[in-house]
């Protein structure tokens, strides 16, 4: 079993910058892929970033330029930098770790419990 735990939201005003984290225990993530989600009240999860074992990224349209996801392979850990944050980027955002980078929710196995963003305009 894995458990991600995320870490690193708050409230932040148009255009400043968080940094998210997720630290994944239980077991190495070496060869997983690690992602984040993220979900605004009344609509669908989605995409917002993943990287593979390889250190492969990929962006949603929505984030790319502004967002860089990186992990530390032996720590077991991941961050997202999120420059430029916009109002609608407030929504929570959750760690999850799968097998392959893709933008689909359910290839995912492993989730956290999420951790809140609210951009302020």
């Amino acid at each position: 079993q894995v458990q991600p735990v995320e870490s690193g939201g708050g409230l932040v005003q148009a255009g400043g910058s968080l940094r998210l984290s997720c630290a994944a225990s239980g077991r190495t993530v070496v060869h997983y892929t690690m992602a984040w989600f993220r979900q605004a009240p009344g609509k669908e999860r989605e995409f917002a970033a993943g990287i593979n074992w390889s250190g492969s990224t990929l962006y949603s349209d929505s984030v790319k330029g502004r967002f860089t996801i990186s992990r530390d392979i032996v720590k077991n850990t991941m961050t997202l930098q999120m420059n430029s944050l916009k109002p609608e980027d407030t929504a929570l955002y959750y760690c999850a770790v799968g097998r392959l980078v893709t933008m689909e929710y359910r290839d995912y196995d492993y989730w956290g419990q999420g951790t809140q963003v609210t951009v302020s305009s």
